[in-house]
């Protein structure tokens, strides 16, 4: 870093000396001179400080923002806290990993989170046994210092936040004081207490109690016996019946009618796992119903979550909820579920190694909007899919749908490093750019290869009929929190985006 200040330093003086010998000097010398100091001056800042200029210089408004969004239908009450800590204060002991689709004890608890917690991967699971999960949740309340600011000083720190991907969207979006938000979920007395005075609650989603969630936060690094956590993330887990069932959709999509949003947030389908499979199909198709009820000029963006049942995310895709939906949200597990329940490409990678491969990525994009998105071929209306990951993020959009991707996928990224690091701007001493700076656009198709200049940080391609606008992350070096960072960037990135009138 003083190297950098240094040589800064210089170049401004050799700047400041060259005025002075100006009218000595033949203008064409002092011209090429001043231009290789000013490259110099230039390219003596940071990957990281340019990148930042070039998004602020990117990021414009779109020419028709939005006004009123409504969104739903998953709400609780994050309960966010170490996940070593509180597993150590139940008295597990740290042993191998296992995946579960749904944990019925204490003992599937642990494996479950040494598994991802050795991925450095978000996963979210249900928890079965309701008095067990109470007592897990009393526990974690009620410990002596856990509301202490101080890790050093107590088994762990608890902070309550708005929680579920609805609210967190509805929350993001509120911060925007020329939007209007709707929120329709099962909205409790704390929660009604955490959300911003810019979000309307309607009359039929209050209810008496709360939904928590419990949120097992690890930092990058940290070690748990024999596991040690690539990055920084979270392990969420709840007992949560009212958004299991979805059973504020109805309730929703009947507010539409009153409120008249010019854009649609919906999520939670993924809650619906810890419903039996009948229940759960059933649900699923009464969700169809309703979201059909929708008029078709409102756009509609989905938000996808961490899904274990393959057979489950396979209903989504086919049975008519993607084809109902205008733009999709995800992040690089629920990518690989997706492709991989729909025997889609690269079907038969079993996980990430490392930041996902970019041209991989691209295929898989590319094949949802090709195979189940708006085309000559299929009566679908999705058009846009935003996904991200820690290293970077991809604007997968069909051509003549959406304007502005340039902005919202740069939005999005800089979201990541505020929200993260918990600062109103990008501090670029507190990041550090994780994106591969080479990278090829597919593993398939005919692949371009691409550079990446810090000063033009958003590189877009263009495969049949569909545009990619990619850009990397600015990744948080001591994230303050991790929950809630898809729900901001993909929050963000509809913020600055704009659909074209059909």
């Amino acid at each position: 870093m003083w190297q950098r200040s240094v040589c800064v330093g210089l170049l401004a003086l050799a700047l400041g000396y060259l005025c002075l010998l100006g009218p000595e000097l033949p203008h064409s010398a002092l011209r090429h001179l001043s231009a290789s100091l000013l490259g110099g001056l230039r390219r003596a800042r940071s990957l990281e400080a340019r990148m930042v200029a070039a998004w602020q210089a990117a990021i414009v408004r779109p020419g028709r923002p939005w006004a009123r969004v409504a969104v739903g239908v998953n709400a609780c009450v994050d309960v966010v806290l170490s996940g070593v800590k509180l597993l150590e204060a139940l008295g597990l002991e740290p042993g191998d990993g296992r995946n579960h689709a749904v944990l019925n004890s204490r003992q599937d608890l642990k494996e479950a989170f040494a598994h991802f917690m050795e991925k450095g991967a978000a996963a979210e699971r249900f928890f079965s046994d309701a008095e067990s999960f109470h007592h897990i949740a009393r526990m974690a309340s009620e410990y002596p210092g856990a509301q202490a600011r101080n890790a050093h000083t107590c088994l762990f720190v608890l902070q309550l936040y708005v929680g579920g991907n609805a609210a967190l969207i509805g929350q993001k979006l509120a911060t925007n004081p020329d939007l209007k938000i709707l929120l329709c979920g099962p909205v409790g007395p704390k929660l009604h207490e955490l959300l911003d005075d810019n979000v309307v609650v309607p009359p039929e989603s209050m209810q008496e109690r709360d939904e928590f969630h419990l949120i097992l936060e690890y930092q990058a690094g940290e070690e748990w016996g024999r596991v040690r956590a690539p990055t920084a993330n979270r392990f969420i887990f709840s007992h949560d019946q009212s958004n299991g069932a979805l059973n504020m959709l109805e309730a929703f999509v009947s507010s539409l009618e009153e409120f008249q949003p010019d854009l649609v947030v919906l999520s939670g389908l993924h809650m619906m796992e810890g419903q039996s499979k009948e229940m759960r199909q059933r649900r699923l198709m009464e969700a169809v119903a309703s979201i059909s009820d929708i008029p078709t000029d409102i756009p509609i963006h989905l938000e996808l979550a961490s899904m274990t049942d393959q057979d489950f995310m396979s209903n989504i895709i086919h049975q008519q909820v993607f084809p109902l939906v205008n733009s999709i949200g995800l992040n690089e597990q629920e990518l690989l579920f997706l492709t991989q329940s729909a025997s889609g490409p690269h079907a038969s990678l079993a996980s990430w190694s490392g930041v996902p491969d970019v041209g991989v990525v691209s295929d898989i994009l590319f094949w949802i909007l090709k195979e189940h998105g708006k085309t000559a071929e299929r009566a679908s209306d999705l058009t846009r899919i935003h996904f991200h990951t820690l290293a970077y993020h991809i604007l997968a959009t069909v051509d003549g749908y959406w304007g502005n991707q340039v902005s919202a996928v740069a939005a999005g990224a800089r979201a990541a490093g505020t929200q993260a690091c918990a600062t109103e701007t990008i501090d670029t001493n507190k990041v550090f750019l994780k994106a591969p700076l080479e990278f090829v656009t597919s593993q398939t198709g005919a692949p371009a290869k691409i550079s990446l200049n810090p000063d033009e940080p958003v590189v877009h391609w263009h495969r049949e009929g569909i545009s990619f606008h990619f850009t990397p992350v600015l990744v948080c070096k001591d994230p303050v929190r991790t929950v809630g960072l898809g729900d901001a960037i993909s929050a963000e990135g509809l913020l600055y985006s704009e659909a074209y009138p059909q």
